[in-house]
């Protein structure tokens, strides 16, 4: 009879247990937790931190079914007649399920996972016949396995403190190196720096001396400027006293000329008005002598009719030829009257456009010479 064993003799644990990772994305945090973990370096220490974690989740039953179901991928890990690869396996994954009503809360931090489980006695806490009465021994035994449990929980915590502590030493180690080199790096700069301050010493010695004597050189030539200076300021002096006396008897010509302007302007502004009131009563003349031929055609108008008359009329031929007479000695007085009217207003005509030609061109003229009076003081 072949005898069935639940892993092959040369796998571990921990293959298959990685496998569900891949078949189940759920126990990739417990996968991630105890790769993290510290301290296991062994696959059965992290084969038990995962069945740990996976009892304090309530979730073995179902990690192990997908191993189940997966059987071609357990060749692999398996033997042909591994329990796992037999129909007992599901059978064993079925009775895991009531582990999921259990609220287990295990430790993994600090726990020697690595390590081969101990065997336990368990043949003191067996009741026998003869201690059934024993009750000082019970109660010695109670007190061994209380300072028991006292000294592997002192152990326990000492261990942890001691793996603490290593790790505390190893990352001083690391930062006292770091010290050291950067210790060595500062020294080397201060080597530098020392010898770039020496450089700077000497170099600033020379500047020194090279400003010295640019200073003396400076010196003498500020001395022979100075002295060109005052001899030169006498003669500015005078210039600039003449420059202001020239300069004020030009502002008080240039004052002249500008009230000449003025009064100038004021002239040219009344000739044109006196232009505007002339024009202005040629106008009311020429109004008149409009209104006169009027009248004078009337008259034509009715000399023509009354000749009509008289032609039409032989009895009343005297008074009509008096009548004639008479209008013919209004007519010509009236024609005289608009002949002398117009003539009196051509005589006027010209008479304005030659005064106001001359008194335009007299204050064109004389603009002008303001302007280039002005023009020559601004100058």
């Amino acid at each position: 009879m072949v005898r069935k064993s639940f892993l092959s003799y040369n796998k571990t644990i921990w293959g298959p247990l990685e496998l569900v990772e891949k078949l189940y994305p759920e126990a990739e945090e417990i996968g991630a937790s105890v790769r993290d973990l510290p301290g296991l370096k062994t696959p059965l220490g992290r084969a038990r931190a995962w069945l740990r974690l996976a009892l304090m989740q309530k979730k073995m039953a179902d990690y192990l079914r997908c191993l189940i179901i997966q059987r071609d991928l357990l060749s692999e890990f398996y033997e042909y007649h591994a329990l796992m690869m037999e129909e007992e396996g599901a059978v064993i994954v079925g009775l895991l399920v009531g582990l999921n009503v259990i609220d287990a809360n295990l430790c993994v931090k600090g726990e020697d996972l690595d390590s081969q489980v101990g065997v336990i006695d368990f043949s003191m806490y067996l009741k026998n016949e003869e201690d059934i009465g024993n009750k000082e021994r019970n109660v010695q035994i109670a007190a061994i396995l209380d300072q028991k449990n006292y000294v592997e929980e002192l152990n326990r915590q000492l261990n942890s403190t001691v793996s603490s502590l290593h790790s505390r030493v190893d990352s001083l180690e690391k930062s006292n190196t770091k010290l050291i080199e950067e210790l060595a790096i500062a020294k080397n700069n201060i080597i530098k720096l020392q010898e770039e301050n020496h450089q700077l010493r000497s170099e600033n010695k020379l500047i020194l001396m090279k400003t010295q004597q640019h200073l003396e050189v400076t010196k003498v030539d500020v001395e022979t400027e100075l002295q060109t200076y005052k001899h030169s300021r006498q003669g500015l002096d005078e210039m600039y006293n003449e420059a202001r006396r020239q300069l004020r008897d030009e502002s008080q010509l240039r004052q002249d000329v500008e009230n000449e302007l003025a009064v100038q302007v004021s002239m040219k502004h009344e000739i044109e008005l006196a232009m505007k009131l002339l024009e202005k009563d040629i106008h009311e003349k020429q109004d008149t002598l409009i209104g006169l031929r009027q009248q004078l055609e009337e008259v034509k108008a009715i000399n023509i009719e009354m000749y009509q008359k008289l032609q039409g009329s032989e009895d009343g031929l005297k008074e009509k030829n008096e009548i004639i007479a008479r209008l013919e000695e209004k007519t010509s007085k009236i024609t005289a009257a608009m002949k002398q009217l117009e003539q009196s207003d051509n005589d006027l005509l010209t008479q304005t456009r030659t005064i106001a030609m001359s008194l335009v061109k007299c204050a064109s003229s004389d603009t002008q010479d303001q302007y280039k009076l002005v023009k020559d003081i601004s100058f």
